[in-house]
């Protein structure tokens, strides 16, 4: 291989490594947005079942906090704005 072929080969493996050094930090900037956004919404549904006056036991404070989807923050959000207890807001609790 020529010199001048190696060199560019050394060049372009050179941006192939910086280019995915810098998606990776895009991916981890972005998840941790997405992070950011999630623990926010499950702070509004405390907060929103905390301002009604529904007790919030550790487990489902716990649950609601360990919560990554924001369709299901979200859903839960606006039943604990109307909720009457606890058992209708969260999917599934007994």
């Amino acid at each position: 291989m020529s010199a001048e072929i190696r060199a560019w080969v050394e060049e372009y493996e050179r941006k192939l490594r910086a280019e995915a050094r810098t998606e990776g930090h895009r991916e981890g900037h972005r998840e941790g947005r997405n992070e950011g956004r999630a623990e926010e919404a499950a702070r509004a549904v405390l907060t929103a079942l905390r301002v009604r006056g529904i007790a919030v036991p550790d487990v489902a404070r716990e649950r609601i906090l360990a919560e990554k989807d924001p369709e299901t923050l979200e859903r839960w959000h606006e039943r604990a704005i109307v909720a009457a207890s606890l058992a209708e807001v969260l999917d599934g609790l007994s």
